[in-house]
């Protein structure tokens, strides 16, 4: 965690410092450095997983484009001396507007998984919210989470029984808002993964939060310890959701009295429609590109949706966000935070916990030092006339 009072930008001298002992940053500084080194050290079927998208990935490469038109305009003498990065969501105190995105089975990169990216945000301040595909439980991601803000992401399954389970698991472990995924209600088409015949879940990864789940258990003949395979059976039979509609987003929204945001949206409608069933928050995201090939790219769509809804309403973005200088450019489109996610995924799985916490820090500098030299000295600052379309 950074040394209190001390801008976030501090830490490239933390990093220059050591250097001149010999030592240099535990994985590479930047996302390419990172995903090469991945590939050469995980194995295919885990690189493939991670790095791969939907169909040609073309919505993957559109996230990136997307980001690429628009263009942050410095401006000079902001008296940026002291700066503050904090902001607040839905009641949880962020130190920067940054969270660390849901991810699922990340113990196929790394053996400690979920506890080590929990372990990282607790060190580094930011809030971590969990992947309800995780291959760790909510309840010990907590354990390892006591000093920094927790989310929880829900993938609404077809019984209501194990979804009420979750959320109210959820809501017990301390977890202070949930985010509603509703663009994964079925798998899609994914050619990394089809070429390697692999689907994670399937071996009985990523579903440690259904096998520990009493709804869920009391489904089974005989539990997940004793019949691993008819466990993993229901996962498969439990997980797909393509029937789920409005109202059951409703009833959804009448089981918690956390915050609730939906993730995945992309059209203005499905922002209003989602705000007047009682959503607190909107996440603009295509999951990465992981869902749609040749869908539009979310930071395209973020003015459209952040226009649709009320000003209380707090929009997010994810998919694609790389630099400190995206999640600028994200904020001056209207976003009051972003979420990130495959950085430091390959933060994690080349180095665990230090991976992860490189990368975040990494992140907050860049975001800092940007933000400076934009002659910002806030994120509230941050408005549309930092940016312009690229030529």
């Amino acid at each position: 965690m950074s040394t209190p009072g001390l801008p976030l930008s501090v830490y490239q001298f933390e990093i220059y410092g050591k250097g001149l002992g010999g030592e240099k940053p535990v994985v590479p500084t930047s996302f390419d450095g990172m995903q090469a080194r991945a590939e050469a050290e995980l194995s295919d079927a885990a690189y493939g997983y991670v790095a791969g998208g939907a169909g040609e990935e073309r919505t993957m490469a559109a996230n990136r484009a997307a980001f690429d038109r628009v263009r942050l305009v410095p401006r000079m003498l902001g008296e940026v001396g002291t700066r503050d990065l904090s902001t607040t969501v839905l009641g949880t105190t962020l130190n920067a507007p940054v969270l660390l995105g849901p991810v699922g089975v990340l113990s196929i990169v790394h053996p400690d998984g979920e506890l080590a990216v929990a372990r990282a945000a607790n060190a580094t301040g930011v809030t971590h919210v969990l992947s309800n595909a995780a291959s760790t439980t909510i309840e010990d991601v907590a354990g390892a989470t006591p000093d920094a803000p927790r989310w929880f992401q829900l993938y609404p399954p077809n019984d209501p029984e194990v979804r009420r389970s979750l959320v109210a698991r959820a809501e017990a472990a301390g977890n202070e808002a949930i985010v509603v995924t509703l663009d994964t209600l079925t798998m899609p088409w994914r050619p990394r993964d089809l070429q390697n015949a692999y689907l994670p879940f399937l071996l009985g990864e990523g579903i440690a939060n259904y096998t520990s789940d009493p709804a869920f258990r009391a489904k089974l003949e005989k539990t997940p310890e004793e019949d691993p395979q008819a466990a993993i059976g229901m996962w498969a039979m439990t997980f797909p959701n393509p029937g789920m509609s409005w109202d059951d987003l409703a009833a959804l929204r009448s089981e918690t009295s956390l915050p609730l945001l939906v993730k995945g949206i992309l059209h203005p409608d499905d922002a209003r429609r989602a705000v007047e069933l009682g959503i607190d928050g909107i996440v603009v995201s295509n999951h990465g590109g992981r869902q749609v090939d040749g869908s539009v790219a979310a930071l395209d769509q973020l003015p459209a949706v952040v226009a649709a809804v009320p000003e209380t309403v707090p929009v997010l973005v994810d998919s694609g966000v790389r630099t400190g200088s995206d999640v600028l450019k994200a904020l001056a489109l209207g976003a009051r935070a972003v979420l990130v996610a495959r950085p430091w995924v390959w933060g994690l799985a080349l180095e665990g916990q230090a991976g992860v916490e490189q990368v975040v820090r990494s992140l907050l500098a860049d975001l800092d030092l940007s933000l400076a030299m934009c002659g910002l000295s806030n994120v509230a600052e941050v408005g549309p006339d930092a940016v312009v379309p690229r030529p």
